[in-house]
């Protein structure tokens, strides 16, 4: 379950980046069946419920994360033709590692033991690059679009594996992954204000290729390192790499007020903070529920472009989205096992066998 939840998480965490891997959900995930139980010595939490016994704070939690994370895009293409995406993607990365910097100081000695050097080389494939790629779109496309596409992530991890390690890839996943590529084409098809869109999309599904394939390296390289601390060192490793390039790029013009706030909200609160947010979550109530905010990432993302930009949904973002997220959701299920025969069928066929 774990070993098959991990692709589809690692999706997940693709929204800014940051990624797990097996055995780190092994300890962090929680049997769901019997709800943990808190006592003065054990200092485990507890699930909050309501009088009925349900658990009420788990649904709010996953609707404000995924409000987070759907704001990312907004912000993004706030800022993007501002800033412009290297300042812009250096900056975030900054921000980003300067909240979850108490992570990587606390196991600072864990990541040196494994190699600053591919760190660096993960975190420009993890982190550097597929963040590059998002701010370009968002210069040129509706937030909303960038949202959809990142969905995509969870199925290019998928295709990543069975390409790289040759791990099975299923025939669900191989239709949810060609349902997905054709909604990418339906979204490449169409245009805003008589602009086609389909150099944005094509960069933004790079991307999320891009996170796709470095789901498996941290799954092969970073396995059983603290999740948030790896986060934190490829974000610090993307910000210096990218530093110089930033400086030479930096906008000349005067950068709006709405562009800074809109850049410091997205490095702060939706890079940095909304992954210690989520690591939480994922140690409060295990994996598999965590991860299901993966669906509500690009209705919140859709949502805020329109009320806030007043972005509108157009016939191919809708059907675009429907396609990569209705794959996403089928690649997930699992056949219909075969109904076993009933015990009296199956003495019977038994007792004739013996004759």
């Amino acid at each position: 379950m774990l070993r098959e939840l991990a692709k589809l998480s690692g999706g997940m965490l693709f929204l800014g980046g940051h990624l797990t891997d097996v055995d780190t959900l092994r300890l962090l995930a929680r049997d769901e069946t019997s709800p943990p139980t808190r006592t003065p010595h054990s200092g485990r939490r507890v699930r909050a419920a309501g009088p009925n016994g349900r658990d009420w704070r788990t649904p709010i939690e996953l609707l404000l994360l995924a409000a987070i994370w759907g704001g990312s895009f907004l912000f993004l293409r706030i800022a993007a033709p501002k800033f412009g995406p290297l300042a812009l993607v250096d900056v975030r990365l900054a921000l980003g590692a300067l909240v979850l910097s108490p992570f990587l100081w606390h196991a600072r000695h864990q990541l040196a033991a494994t190699g600053w050097f591919k760190i660096a080389a993960i975190g420009f494939v993890n982190t550097l690059l597929p963040f590059l790629l998002f701010a370009w779109t968002a210069e040129r496309a509706p937030a909303g679009i960038g949202a959809i596409i990142n969905s995509m992530a969870v199925p290019f991890a998928a295709l990543a594996a069975f390409a790289m390690f040759g791990e099975r890839i299923g025939g669900r996943r191989l239709i949810g992954l060609a349902a997905g590529m054709v909604g990418v084409v339906v979204l490449a098809s169409g245009d805003v204000g008589g602009t086609g869109l389909g150099p944005a999309v094509a960069a933004g599904t790079v991307g999320a290729f891009l996170y796709g394939v470095s789901a498996n390296l941290v799954k092969r390289y970073f396995s059983g390192l603290p999740p948030a601390a790896v986060a934190a060192a490829t974000l610090a490793c993307g910000a210096v790499l990218l530093s110089p390039l930033a400086v030479w790029q930096w906008p000349s013009a005067r950068i709006p007020t709405e562009a800074w706030l809109s850049l410091i909200t997205l490095g702060i609160v939706c890079t940095g903070i909304a992954y210690a947010f989520y690591y939480r979550l994922i140690q409060r109530v295990g994996a598999p529920r965590a991860t299901t905010v993966t669906y509500l990432v690009p209705i919140f993302g859709v949502l805020w472009a329109w009320l806030a930009l007043g972005e509108p949904l157009t016939i191919s973002m809708a059907a675009g989205g429907a396609l990569i997220l209705g794959g996403m959701l089928f690649a997930q299920g699992k056949p219909r096992a075969a109904i076993a025969p009933r015990p009296a069928v199956l003495n019977k066929t038994c007792a004739e066998s013996s004759h």
